[in-house]
């Protein structure tokens, strides 16, 4: 597996992971209410949940990449064109989902439930991974699987130790309690971009071959 492609893994693990969404909100009004180590347990529970979907995701990208080049290659312009979507409606939003919030005081229990329950979690994580790896779609296979899975789960990592950081910055809190519609709008835009990315990408793929 070429560097790329790792690398690529570990920064859709990492987007996946630093998305703003119900869990993102989760960390922040559990840090502000109850201290970074309650942000910490939360994500530490949900990781379990991060590595279910990532894993599920992947297995679904070398499954249909098994098939054919172009089905991966449909594949990336679906997840692209549901990735617009998204960023569409954070963009069109009129609030910043802070009902999703929760200030429980059992983070790591909290944390495991928004992981493994969350129903966005999956077609999420499978359009950023597709989104970031479409273009290395000859070394996807099930012998470079496991070390997808590893670069995945860096990735994961980094992202929960950059949230439970800025989480627990007086400021950065101040800012999002504050301004969290317009973080959502910029990730909304973010999301367009990357599925942008991965229509080009998957575009380029089928030309190349025709």
């Amino acid at each position: 597996m070429s560097a790329s492609l790792f690398i690529s893994t570990i920064l859709a693990g990492f987007i996946y992971v630093v998305t703003p969404g119900p869990a993102f909100l989760a960390v922040f009004a559990l840090a502000a209410r109850h201290g970074r180590a309650a942000g910490s347990r939360f994500l530490f529970g949900h990781l379990a949940g991060d590595i279910l979907w990532g894993a599920l995701a992947l297995a679904a990208i070398v499954g249909v990449n098994q098939l054919g080049p172009l089905l991966f290659e449909a594949l990336g312009v679906g997840c692209g064109l549901y990735l617009i979507w998204l960023g569409v409606k954070a963009v069109l939003a009129r609030d910043d989902g802070t009902a999703a919030v929760v200030g429980s005081l059992r983070p790591v229990r909290a944390g495991l439930v928004f992981g493994l329950t969350n129903p966005k979690a999956y077609p999420v994580s499978l359009a950023v991974f597709t989104a970031l790896t479409v273009r290395h779609a000859s070394e996807i296979s099930l012998e470079t699987a496991p070390a997808l899975m590893g670069a995945a789960t860096i990735g994961f990592v980094l992202g929960a130790a950059t949230i439970v950081f800025w989480a627990g910055l007086d400021v950065v809190r101040r800012f999002f309690l504050k301004h969290g519609l317009i973080v959502n709008r910029i990730v909304g835009v973010t999301f367009v971009l990357f599925g942008a990315k991965s229509l080009f990408d998957a575009g380029r793929s089928f030309a190349a071959r025709t």
